[in-house]
């Protein structure tokens, strides 16, 4: 069964159906600016104090499972349509930083760019308790955008130019040990700006993402629009590998990329194209990734991979590819490939994958790939700078092992080389510590449902120890009140982890604090929140296969599961239809997928908003529709093909025969004579096959 997405049963309207707020008339302050306004629900007066005449960008919050809709006036008079608020999940902070924790207690809204507007009208669907609107004014200066090569890249548009808001930053930027891989997104909005008003909106948005969502800068790493202009992004610079807020679970690692406007049907120009393409050249680059290899990465849990899912990538992907997401629209996805082929032919030679194995005390091995045939050295030097040892050799692969074994522990310095158009690699080989540290904390996943489904029974919390220490674990809730002890134990330097299963723990909100002591009296301290809740459990599609072409068999898909709580939820099919939208009483839930979908694997997203916020888990599934095609290629030698994978039943030669075969050719056993045999593939379909 399929809701429609407006329909009158489910639509409460504000106000006799709409509520229209015209803003009064007043004088634009210079520079960017974002007004929150609280929206009346019940008729009372609304809470905001001065509203701008006229604002340039919208991002809507709101509290309760239903969901919103909106449309803004220009000021020219015209009405747009009505957009979702939240078309498909944001491009998002990993869960359990301090900038995921307004999604803890918001729906977060797109920030769209609406251009000059004066007016906003709202929908609600289902129940909706807050409405919190942000109205961002941010105009387009008539000084154009400054570019730069910053590190060697293609010009970029500096924060500096394009009028970053310093002040307003939250915090300092994190970064990850390596670069392995882009992701390219879109923003939501109109795509009719001109090239003038980019920075406004590359402005908009950190005013949204920082004073809206209370992240601590903008979420992407860079942003391009349609004329090919490149603005640089999250602080922290452009050429460090710095953790951005773009694509929940897989932010540690990434570079992203938004491409200002949308392009889920619209065609992104030529121009843009080649400006990405340029960008990721240059930055894979820094990072020594291979703009077409491909990656299996962990993610670090959302709604569609959770924690600790190996998630196969390309090196440039989109971000539906590491998430629940439609972006960057298929217009824009389907160029993923050219754009990573462009990538790889610019700037050529270049070094792939520098690997460095060991420590001092004991052999040293050094790897990496060429983009060509080239002479390469590698050099290691010591502290003082001075040469310890060097190796060279000719060819594609770069392989040489120091032998440290001798060499006192220590930190050293390395450099693989391969001529001067080649950037090299560098790195350290071996450190030693002196203080008690105990960093990289972090549950994944970070909320999970010990209800025994086998989906995120437990959490794993994972740190590192600079220096052997004692580490106790203990559990509080909510308040700060300790709850349990989990352990105290002695452990060594290195990264560390243990399993959380939540016995007897009740449904709730929980802090796990860590603190490490060793023998000299060094003390280190971190807290990781984790969240209990079993709202959702076994969500499942059965069967398996599905097979609707009529023939009878496997022609119904049921997806099922169970909720401990009453809770508001969506259940779709990623690139296909939404079965179910609504609310839900505890207990089994099942629904039967009516509409036909293209042949192949697919997947089924559930989201289950509770009492402890929303959360989700994915069922996958098969669609096979067509018969398997089967010939016989030799009668004599009983030699046949078949396209897929299948089981062969029936008789040759008077002789029972029952087979797994295929894809490709097979043999089968039986006697000279007539050949009756049937070939059944996954999803039941039958190809017979006769010969006298």
């Amino acid at each position: 069964m399929r809701l429609p997405l407006w329909g009158p049963v489910l639509v409460k309207l504000l106000a006799a159906l709409l509520v229209a707020l015209a803003f009064p008339a007043a004088a634009l302050a210079e520079g960017t600016r974002l007004v929150a306004q609280e929206v009346p629900l019940r008729g009372e007066r609304s809470l905001a104090g001065a509203r701008p005449s006229v604002f340039h960008l919208v991002g809507l919050h709101w509290q309760g499972p239903g969901a919103v809709a909106f449309r803004t006036r220009s000021t020219s008079g015209r009405w747009s349509a009505w957009r979702d608020a939240q078309p498909s999940p944001l491009d998002l902070p990993d869960a359990g930083t301090d900038e995921a924790r307004s999604a803890l207690v918001w729906k977060l809204g797109n920030p769209y760019w609406v251009g000059a507007s004066n007016a906003i009208q709202y929908r609600l669907r289902g129940s909706v308790t807050r409405l919190r609107a942000h109205f961002v004014v941010s105009r387009a200066k008539a000084v154009p955008v400054r570019t730069l090569s910053i590190a060697g890249s293609p010009l970029v548009a500096p924060r500096s130019s394009w009028g970053a808001n310093e002040a307003i930053r939250r915090g300092g930027p994190f970064y990850a040990p390596a670069l392995r891989f882009g992701v390219v997104h879109h923003t939501a909005g109109s795509n009719n700006y001109t090239a003038a008003q980019s920075a406004a909106i590359v402005r908009a948005i950190q005013t949204y993402h920082v004073k809206g969502n209370g992240w601590n800068d903008i979420g992407y790493n860079f942003l391009v629009d349609k004329y090919g202009q490149v603005f640089e992004g999250r602080y922290g610079g452009v050429e460090r590998n710095v953790v951005g807020a773009h694509a929940e679970g897989f932010n540690t690692g990434s570079v992203g990329v938004a491409l200002l406007g949308a392009y889920g049907s619209v065609r992104p120009s030529a121009k843009a194209i080649d400006a990405i393409a340029a960008l990721l050249a240059w930055r894979l680059d820094v990072g020594h990734v291979d703009p077409l290899a491909r990656l299996t990465w962990t993610s670090g849990g959302n709604a569609r991979f959770p924690s600790g899912t190996p998630t196969p990538l390309a090196a440039i992907s989109g971000h539906r590819d590491t998430g629940p997401s439609a972006c960057p629209g298929n217009a824009l996805y389907a160029q993923l490939g050219a754009i990573a082929r462009k990538a790889a032919a610019i700037g050529l030679p270049k070094l792939y994958d520098p690997v460095v194995t060991g420590r001092p005390g004991a052999p040293v091995r050094f790897t990496a790939r060429l983009s060509s045939s080239l002479p390469w050295s590698v050099r290691v030097t010591d502290g003082e700078g001075n040469v310890v040892a060097a190796g060279s050799g000719i060819g594609s692969t770069v392989d040489w092992t120091w032998d440290a074994t001798p060499s006192p522990n220590g930190r050293y310095l390395y450099s693989i080389e391969a001529g001067a158009d080649v950037r090299p690699a560098t790195g350290a080989v071996g450190q030693t510590a002196t203080t008690l540290a105990l960093t990289g904390a972090q549950a994944r996943p970070a909320t999970f449902t010990p209800n025994g489904d086998s989906q995120a029974d437990s959490t794993t919390i994972a740190y590192a120890l600079s220096l052997p220490a004692t580490v106790t674990a203990t559990l509080r809730d909510g308040s700060g009140l300790t709850i349990a002890t989990l352990f105290s134990e002695p452990k060594a330097a290195g990264r560390q982890s243990f399993r959380f299963t939540a016995s007897g723990i009740a449904d709730g909100r929980y802090t796990i604090a860590l603190a490490a002591r060793n023998s000299a009296g060094q003390e280190s301290r971190m807290e990781i929140p984790v969240v209990v809740d079993r709202t959702l459990a076994a969500f499942a599609a059965k069967p398996g296969v599905f097979s609707p072409n009529g023939d009878r068999r496997l022609e119904q898909l049921t997806l099922g599961f169970v909720l401990a709580a009453p809770a508001n939820v969506k259940l779709r099919v990623i690139g296909g239809p939404t079965v179910f939208e609504g609310d839900l009483q505890p207990g089994p839930q099942a629904f039967r997928l009516t509409e036909r979908l293209r042949d192949g694997r697919h997947a089924a997203v559930l989201e289950a908003t509770g009492p402890l916020g929303r959360r989700a888990q994915t069922a996958r599934f098969v669609v096979d529709t067509r018969k398997p095609r089967l010939r016989l290629l030799n009668a004599r030698a009983r030699r046949f093909w078949v396209d897929e994978r299948v089981t062969i039943t029936g008789s040759i030669g008077g002789l029972r025969v029952q087979a797994v075969v295929g894809p490709g050719r097979f043999v089968l056993s039986g006697a000279a004579g007539r050949i009756a045999i049937a070939a059944w593939d996954q999803g039941g379909n039958r190809t017979a096959l006769r010969h006298r």
